[in-house]
């Protein structure tokens, strides 16, 4: 028996893994907040075990990290689901106009950095769930000063984009750092 792994296999025991009960079948909503929840895990099951290395730019010259990845989609999840649909006036977590990208340059290996990344992720996440969860249905819409009127309808589409894009830099990212491959 050989111990050769495919990359399609999944990156742990079908067992443990909660990306496959996923609803197949539902209404457009049940899809979507399904469809992102799968992607939000992905990240969370690239990132697990991983603390310093979070912070490793293992794929030069491309300054990105897991770590800044995590930073990143909290910004992401802030803005559209926040700021834009909910209105809200929320400054940036991570960047300003004079660091337009310290989401990714700031992804430094402190313990407090990366905890400070992973409670701020999981803080936007848990609005934007309550904000879906809320919402009268997905033609609510918010004012987006690049996009003009958006739908939350769009909005978890290109969240579903957003993850599934940043999940395969993922995929490379991890694979460097301790060999890890997996769907």
């Amino acid at each position: 028996m050989s111990n050769v792994r495919r990359r399609a296999e999944m990156f742990v025991e079908a067992e443990r893994d909660g990306r496959l009960s996923a609803r197949t079948t539902g209404d457009e909503r049940e899809m979507l907040v399904d469809f992102l929840t799968v992607q939000r895990t992905t990240l969370e099951m690239k990132c697990a075990g991983l603390q310093r290395e979070l912070s490793r730019r293992s794929v030069a010259p491309s300054t990105l990290s897991l770590l800044g990845i995590v930073r990143h989609l909290a910004e992401v999840e802030r803005r559209w689901f926040r700021c834009v649909l909910a209105g809200e006036d929320a400054p940036p977590l991570f960047v300003s106009a004079a660091r337009p990208d310290h989401d990714f340059e700031g992804a430094v290996p402190d313990p407090a950095v990366i905890a400070e990344a992973w409670e701020a992720w999981r803080a936007e996440v848990e609005f934007a769930d309550r904000f879906v969860a809320g919402a009268p249905d997905l033609d609510v819409e918010g004012e987006d000063g690049w996009k003009g009127k958006v739908s939350l309808r769009w909005v978890l589409i290109h969240m579903v984009e957003e993850y599934a894009r940043h999940n395969g830099h993922a995929d490379l990212l991890r694979e460097r750092i301790d060999g890890a491959i997996g769907v």
